[in-house]
């Protein structure tokens, strides 16, 4: 074991104080963005090139344990009242957290120009913030949303049950083996490509799923240079080894390696101080309800329950400091608008 991932292990298992965390977390970024600063076009392209020898999705199965099969109660305690579990948009220093999930649904759904009465491909729904969003502003609209995960499945039909909601379907599915049998006016991804490997495989696949005119929009986090992969096999990678095995932080640029198949509509970028004020929210929703958090998780990770109260906590901090680096100039969220070339 290295000596970092040495030091790791022994910190995630004694209490440090949170200042003593996120100064170990802006080395850590520090060094990230130092290994990035080369990044450019060339490796962009090579790292496309290895991407696409490999599996759509590698570790469906990793993704669920780690997050998705995680009680739904759990996130009802951390995430804002859409359980949207990904970057919000803060509007000014008073925003509080349900407006900045609002907000970033309002603009996702502005930027991927959704419209009534489409057909509505979401992928990666996660629990559902932007599926019953659509299914409620657009009641003509036809949406069928596809998750990894039973568990969220499961909440958003109750929640579309429950607000009488008939435009909307859900479906589990692993991305490996997704079919759709429709066309489709618009396909949406918010936050899942990061869990994708072979990215010309699954764009492939989407500029066949779309309608003549049909449009394709992807949100996902990224780095303002380099493209790298999580990696779980350097047990210095904690994030890659308990929440994002199998996970991919691109380029702003990365998407520009598939010009053949989808040429830019329109863009977008996301100051990475939005993710960073997410992250501290979620923080405060876990602390406060600590107890009841504790108690959910504890059917889970039985003795280790402490164990992983702390990893959860550090997750959240982590997420804050990688995006509020550097102001949030370093990593941020990307917003594209895809036509098929």
């Amino acid at each position: 074991m290295s000596g970092l991932a040495s030091l790791i292990d022994i910190a995630e298992r004694v209490p440090l104080p949170d200042a003593v965390i996120r100064a170990g977390i802006r080395m850590l970024c520090a060094r990230t963005a130092a290994k990035m600063a080369l990044g450019n076009e060339a490796s962009d392209a090579a790292f496309a090139h290895a991407m696409a020898a490999r599996e759509v999705a590698e570790h469906p199965d990793a993704a669920n344990a780690q997050h998705y099969e995680v009680p739904a109660a759990f996130f009802g305690k951390v995430l804002g009242p859409h359980r949207k579990y990904s970057s919000c948009f803060y509007r000014d220093a008073e925003t509080t957290l349900a407006q900045a999930e609002a907000e970033a649904l309002r603009l996702t759904i502005e930027h991927a120009d959704l419209r009534d009465g489409q057909a509505i491909l979401e992928l990666g729904c996660g629990w559902g913030s932007l599926s019953l969003a659509m299914a409620e502003r657009f009641p003509y609209a036809r949406i069928l949303s596809v998750s990894n995960s039973a568990s969220q499945r499961q909440y958003i039909e109750a929640q579309a049950a429950a607000r009488r909601l008939m435009n909307l379907r859900v479906v589990t599915c692993d991305m490996n083996a997704f079919e759709p049998h429709d066309k489709f006016d618009r396909v949406v991804s918010v936050e899942m490509f990061e869990h994708m490997m072979n990215w010309r495989k699954l764009m492939t696949w989407i500029r066949g799923w779309l309608k003549p005119g049909g449009l394709f929009f992807i949100h996902v986090f990224s780095h303002r240079r380099g493209t790298y992969l999580f990696d779980r096999t350097d047990p210095a990678d904690w994030i890659a080894q308990h929440f994002f095995t199998g996970g991919v932080m691109p380029s702003h640029r990365l998407i520009r390696q598939y010009a053949d198949l989808f040429e830019i509509d329109e863009q977008w970028r996301w100051s990475g101080r939005h993710y960073q004020r997410t992250a501290e929210d979620w923080l405060v929703n876990f602390d406060r309800h600590r107890d009841e958090i504790e108690t959910i998780l504890r059917p889970v990770y039985g003795d280790g329950t402490a164990l992983w109260m702390r990893r959860w906590r550090w997750f959240f901090l982590a997420t804050s400091g990688l995006f509020g680096y550097a102001d949030g100039d370093e990593w941020g969220v990307s917003h594209y608008r895809l036509k098929p070339a």
